[in-house]
């Protein structure tokens, strides 16, 4: 250091002890965040998860704010209310739980594979199970229909089934595993406002819908073997799917698909939500990237953390962005960020 630049310091005392103080202060609150697992960054809100080991996977908000979650090789399912996560047990420890859905009461609704169950937890998390009677369980996503009626994929029979007053109703959409077709696998779930239930083939490349009388429709996706895992639906009735192994998002309305390619090549797309904006919501695992398809365009938004894997994602009725992270987070994109063109 020269002594210009040196004469020039000693001649600013009350400038360098500002910044000190201001340097000590931001220490003191960096301290504090990761003390109560909080964290907030260019419109992103996160809370650690309170035991390092916890890996949320699937993620829903309840028309109270509750932001439930599920969590990997857990014996518990977790709730994030009011800035606090707590976890409900439920007797037995997850393996992909990647079925959840939030009730109209604010309670859930989630897959249960190691118990061969679709499972509820009520409000003051009382857990009820439902028995699947099969010896051998996959499950994919869930969805509540408007008549609280709860759909889920099943690919271990190759159906889309339905939980209505404790009865299962198996909807067959393929052949049995072992027949020989490839087009089997259902793995993504959505309801929309008429009833109507749709679903993705991940290795057949086809989106159905399967009518209130039961009777089930084949749309076959332009991109073959584009991979379709979620599927949601828009206020207008347009259908979204997510083509993990394609990396695009695709919308179908009035008989045709529109196809979006994510710009980020081998993102790793993973999950799929509907804002009440109508714009459409995607999870780029590896890219440590939240996606947003609104108005034919295609936004990106990086992760506050170069760790972050997010890998579930809900839309709030306000708009914010909710996703679970892999590395151990429950995060929230800010609606006055996600809105913004």
């Amino acid at each position: 250091m020269d002594r210009s630049t040196l004469a020039g310091r000693l001649r600013r005392p009350r400038l360098w002890l500002a910044v000190a103080a201001s340097a000590i202060l931001l220490v003191a609150v960096l301290a504090l965040v990761g003390h109560f697992g909080l964290w907030a960054d260019a419109g992103f809100v996160e809370y650690r998860m309170p035991t390092k080991v916890d890996i949320p996977v699937s993620i829903a908000v309840a028309p109270d704010g509750a932001v439930w979650f599920t969590i990997e090789m857990s014996d518990a399912i977790g709730r994030l209310k009011g800035g606090q996560i707590d976890k409900v047990r439920k007797g037995s420890e997850s393996l992909e739980p990647l079925g959840l859905a939030a009730d109209a009461d604010g309670s859930a609704w989630f897959t249960d594979s190691r118990k061969r169950a679709i499972s509820h937890v009520a409000l003051d998390g009382t857990i009820t199970s439902f028995d699947l009677s099969t010896p051998v369980t996959r499950l994919g996503r869930l969805a509540i229909a408007p008549d609280r009626s709860v759909w889920f994929a099943e690919p271990t029979t190759v159906s889309v089934t339905r939980l209505k007053d404790g009865v299962f109703t198996r909807y067959v959409v393929g052949p049995r595993e072992g027949a020989g077709d490839a087009n089997v696998s259902p793995f993504g779930v959505a309801v929309d406002a008429r009833g109507f239930v749709w679903a993705t083939l991940q290795n057949g490349g086809k989106l159905l819908r399967i009518s209130e009388a039961g009777e089930v429709a084949e749309f076959e996706l332009p991109t073959r073997q584009g991979g379709p895992g979620d599927v949601a639906v828009d206020s207008r009735g347009g259908v979204w799917v997510l083509e993990l192994a394609a990396n695009k998002i695709a919308r179908f309305a009035d008989g045709r698909f529109a196809e979006f390619v994510v710009p980020t090549p081998n993102a790793g797309i993973t999950a799929l939500a509907v804002a009440p904006d109508g714009a459409a919501w995607f999870t780029e695992t590896r890219a440590h990237k939240l996606g947003r398809v609104k108005d034919g365009a295609i936004r990106e938004f990086a992760m506050p953390r170069g760790d972050a894997r997010p890998v579930g994602l809900a839309v709030d009725r306000s708009n914010n962005v909710w996703y679970a992270d892999l590395s151990g987070w429950i995060g929230m994109l800010r609606a006055d960020r996600a809105t913004t063109n």
